[in-house]
């Protein structure tokens, strides 16, 4: 399939090469990859904005694609399940970075979170926030991430996680008022 990966795949071509790969087709599996590098990239340019942990985590969502492939349903767009992918293997890469320079003693004890980051620009109040959520209400993070950091739709979330819509927009609303308190305010 030369050339194919040129132009911009529509989301039924997504999910059709998803299908494939999923029963085994290599070849679709390696398109699909290449196709959806660019997407995966961006959603984790939203929670990692410094380019090299950026990549990292995008590296690591396109090795999870590979690998879990099968556990995409095929109910949803493909793409719904990848932005989920990628955002979890952000957060996996931010946790892992965080907690390194906490042993490491490189994070200063009072650090603003609007200035200071071992990730080179990314909003340690948020991803602090989101973590605090994630121990209380496990189930309310990635319909807010979705929601607020991505801005997918409630439908879209809905369908993802297969739930009706006004728990989503339940989940979220509730979810922002907890993690609003732990904002620091932008100056």
């Amino acid at each position: 399939m030369t050339g194919s990966t040129a132009h911009a795949h529509t989301p039924d071509e997504l999910d059709e090469l998803a299908r494939r790969a999923r029963e085994g087709d290599r070849d679709a599996l390696e398109e699909l990859l290449t196709a959806v590098r660019p997407r995966a990239l961006a959603v984790c340019r939203g929670v990692l904005p410094h380019s090299a942990d950026a990549e990292d985590a995008c590296q690591e969502a396109l090795l999870n694609v590979a690998g879990k492939i099968g556990s995409w349903g095929g109910r949803g767009r493909f793409t719904t399940w990848l932005h989920v992918v990628a955002l979890n293997s952000a957060r996996t890469t931010y946790r892992r970075m965080r907690n390194q320079a906490v042993a490491s003693d490189l994070l200063p004890e009072h650090a603003d979170p609007r200035t200071t980051s071992v990730i080179a620009g990314t909003r340690l109040d948020l991803l602090e926030a989101v973590e605090v959520l994630e121990r209380d209400r496990p189930q309310m993070v990635e319909p807010l991430m979705l929601r607020d950091v991505y801005g997918m739709s409630y439908a879209e979330i809905g369908a993802h996680l297969g739930i009706p819509v006004g728990t989503v927009k339940a989940q979220v609303h509730h979810a922002r008022k907890l993690v609003r308190p732990m904002l620091r305010p932008e100056e």
